[in-house]
């Protein structure tokens, strides 16, 4: 195991990767990462989309099901069922040694239901049942209209990662509404310790857009601050949200805190450490997902300690700084929602055409 990756761990720090590819799962790229120390994997319509096109691995698949499906959103879920189940089974290990906190794996619904309740809901039970894994997460963006699908499929029992959550106040409907979904699975007889939950919570992007705004209003002496101060506070919201008499309510009947997921931890900007979004934000009940360029960077270099509560006073008056110099936080968070569904939104229409390009090229041959 790396030293790393293994002091994250006892930080109480799960690190996980932010990619799958069927070379990994079939070829022990991924395996390799779980020895490392590796407990868990996100996936979402731009990784799939990378891994398809670059690939032979998928072609056969492809040829078979363009013989027997006409949509080429089908197929796609068909190819991803098998790497997701593939690496669900590889991190099935972790998943019993930590006893059902890690070892999850990632499907996202498809974006174009990110604004519509019904419609999310009714991929998110069809994706878990087609999968079939006690370990797998499906993800659900955090967008208003995912909220209540977000409390719909908690109350139902299905392990949730929500995504795309960029602002605090977000965060805090999120995890209102894990609650209240496990209060209503309590009600209906369900075993709240069967179901768990993260909030993916992205870091880097925010830096991206402020840093942009800074630079507008002649402040670049704010910049790189607001991505990491964002996530702190997130921190300490997700402390006083799990450390009160409500949810020790549920926690003395088995129910498991909703950690925070810092999502989008590669840097962006190169001025910056290629760690920064890592050895920034380490701490107890969290989890780190990471690309495997910043994981190796993370396994040769990252300093790390505990560091998320740090300058929690300092990020209080960030925003306060913010507002004076003319940077909209409400409008910075606002933004990046909308352009994250955009960009998901487009890598999955990207991969839709390439499925369907390779797999009508596949069926005639």
């Amino acid at each position: 195991m790396n030293e790393r990756l293994d002091r994250m761990r006892k930080i109480g720090q799960a690190p996980w990767v932010d990619e799958i590819s069927r070379e990994d799962t079939q070829r022990g790229g991924l395996k390799k990462l779980v020895e490392q120390g590796i407990v868990g994997v996100t996936s979402n319509p731009t990784i799939f989309q990378q891994a398809i096109s670059n690939s032979e691995l998928y072609d056969e698949q492809l040829a078979e099901l363009a013989r027997e499906l006409d949509d080429p959103k089908e197929i796609f879920f068909r190819v991803a069922q098998r790497d997701i189940q593939d690496a669900c089974d590889i991190l099935a290990p972790v998943y019993e040694e930590t006893d059902h906190l890690d070892g999850f794996v990632s499907l996202e619904v498809s974006p174009d239901l990110a604004y519509d309740t019904e419609g999310t809901i009714e991929e998110a039970q069809r994706l878990h049942d087609m999968v079939d894994r006690p370990n797998l997460f499906i993800k659900i963006p955090a967008t208003r209209e995912g909220l209540p699908a977000i409390e719909e499929m908690i109350s139902r029992g299905v392990p949730i990662n929500v995504t795309l959550i960029f602002s605090i106040e977000r965060y805090r409907e999120v995890t209102r509404a894990y609650i209240d979904g496990l209060k209503r699975f309590v009600e209906g007889g369900g075993d709240p310790s069967t179901v768990a939950s993260v909030a993916s919570f992205f870091v880097s992007r925010v830096d991206t857009e402020t840093d942009r705004r800074l630079d507008e209003v002649g402040r670049p002496d704010l910049k790189g601050r607001l991505a990491v101060d964002n996530a702190r506070l997130v921190y300490q919201e997700f402390k006083e949200i799990f450390g009160s008499d409500e949810w020790r309510e549920l926690e003395a009947r088995g129910a498991r805190k909703q950690r925070p997921l810092w999502a989008s931890t590669s840097t962006k900007n190169p001025e910056y450490s290629d760690v920064k979004y890592v050895e920034e934000l380490v701490g107890p009940d969290t989890v780190n997902t990471m690309p495997k360029k910043t994981i190796e960077a993370v396994m040769d270099h990252a300093e790390i300690r505990p560091t998320i509560e740090e300058g929690v006073e300092e990020a209080r008056a960030l925003f306060t700084e913010l507002e004076k110099a003319g940077v909209d936080y409400d409008d910075v968070t606002a933004t990046l929602e909308r352009e994250g569904v955009q960009k998901f939104s487009d890598s999955f229409e990207e991969l839709i055409e390439v499925i369907e390009q390779k797999s009508g090229e596949l069926s005639r041959r």
